[in-house]
Order: C-alpha cells, then sequence, then structure tokens
C-alpha cells in the first residue's frame, strides 16, 4: 500500500514529472490498460526509462520483473504522494480575466480543487456573479478562509499588489499560495508558494525555438 509519509524532500523538477505520469496512468486506466513499463512510460512521455525509473523510487510502490507497473497502483501511489486523494479548498484573488477564467475551469473540481470564493480589492467588481460565485471584498477573506477551511490561495493579481494579498491569505490561514503574478513574495517557512507564470513560460518557449534555428 502507498506510505502517506514522506521521508525526504522530493526535488521540484521530479514532482512536475510525476505530475505528467498521474495524468497519462489516470488516462491509460481510463482505457483498460492493465500494465505498463517503464519503458513505455519514458516513450511516451518523452524520458529516458532510468529516468522514469528513478522518479518512480520515490513511491512507496515497485514494478513487477517484466511486466512492469500496475496501472491502477501506480495510479494510486502518485496520487497519494502528490495530495491528489485528497479534497482540496481553494479561493481566487483576483477577479480580473485570468482569475475569471481560474474560477470557471472544470479541470479544478474533477481533479479535487474546489474554488469556494472569489475576491477583489476594487469596488466595481465586488458583487459580479463568476458562475455559481459571487465576487467579495478583501474584507471577506479571513471569514471565508476560517469558515470553509480554506488550503489554497490563489494570487491573479496585478505584481503590485501581490506580497499584500499574500500577507492576507497567509494571514487568514491559507497554507499554500499559487503566485500568478509576475513578482516574487515572501512567505513564513510553514507556507508554501508556487509561482506559476505564463510570461516567463513563454519567454522560456521562445527561447527554446530561437535556439532551433
Amino acid at each position: 500500500m502507498p506510505s502517506k509519509n514522506i521521508r525526504k524532500p522530493i526535488p521540484r523538477s521530479v514532482v512536475r514529472r510525476l505530475t505528467e505520469y498521474l495524468a497519462h496512468v489516470k488516462h491509460m486506466g481510463e482505457h483498460q490498460v492493465e500494465w505498463i513499463s517503464s519503458h513505455q512510460l519514458g516513450e511516451e512521455l518523452g524520458w529516458t526509462s532510468s529516468t522514469v525509473r528513478q522518479d518512480l523510487s520515490h513511491l512507496n510502490f515497485s514494478g513487477i520483473s517484466k511486466r512492469g507497473y500496475e496501472v491502477s497502483g501506480l495510479e494510486r501511489a502518485l496520487a497519494d504522494i502528490l495530495g491528489a486523494d485528497t479534497d482540496w479548498t481553494m479561493v481566487v484573488v483576483g477577479a480580473g480575466n485570468l482569475g475569471r477564467a481560474l474560477a470557471l475551469h472544470e479541470d479544478f473540481l474533477r481533479n479535487g480543487f474546489r474554488i469556494c470564493g472569489v475576491f477583489d480589492g476594487d469596488k466595481h467588481k465586488v458583487g459580479i456573479k463568476i458562475g455559481p460565485l459571487t465576487v467579495q471584498g478583501m474584507e471577506e477573506v479571513a471569514e471565508v478562509v476560517s469558515e470553509k477551511k480554506v488550503d489554497i490561495g490563489v494570487l491573479a493579481v496585478p505584481a503590485a499588489a501581490a506580497q499584500e494579498v499574500a500577507d492576507t491569505l497567509v494571514a487568514a490561514g491559507v497554507r499554500g499560495l499559487l503566485n500568478l503574478a509576475l513578482a516574487h513574495i515572501t512567505v513564513p517557512p510553514d507556507v508554501a508558494v508556487i509561482d506559476s507564470r505564463i510570461v516567463a513560460s513563454l519567454q522560456e518557449l521562445s527561447h527554446s525555438i530561437k535556439m532551433q534555428k
């Protein structure tokens, strides 16, 4: 059975690949595939079989010689280590185009992430309906985070507002932040932060394209 305890930190580059393994084996399970080898996984995802084996060694789950990994068991082990076997409650701060798109994104709920609130500091946006949610003012953050036991806060705000919003969410009690703002934020050591920046990713992509010329 997969262990609930992670004994040592896993490198972030490995964690990123683990999320791709999970998406892939979910898809395989839906198509009644029962077994897959490290060679197949690597070939289908663009990595070497050695990388696959090293990545999956972080799981408390092993393959079987000449058969590979049982797909359903591998999916459970990956979901366990990534926290995907748990339902997470989130709020989005920022009711602009990006915030609205996030709040309406159905894949979040399908993957265990439930958005229970959208907030904005612009009084002209407060009261606007976004799907089933109504935009609330920042003064309501603390009450909602406490009442709904919110785990994750998503920052979809301009860079200049990012640190103040992060401070508000941390003070309210969130345990992790997804930072979509083009700004570095600082938080206490017991709060997790992941930076996800579309512009920076596009710059990486443009660099890769340029280097291929």
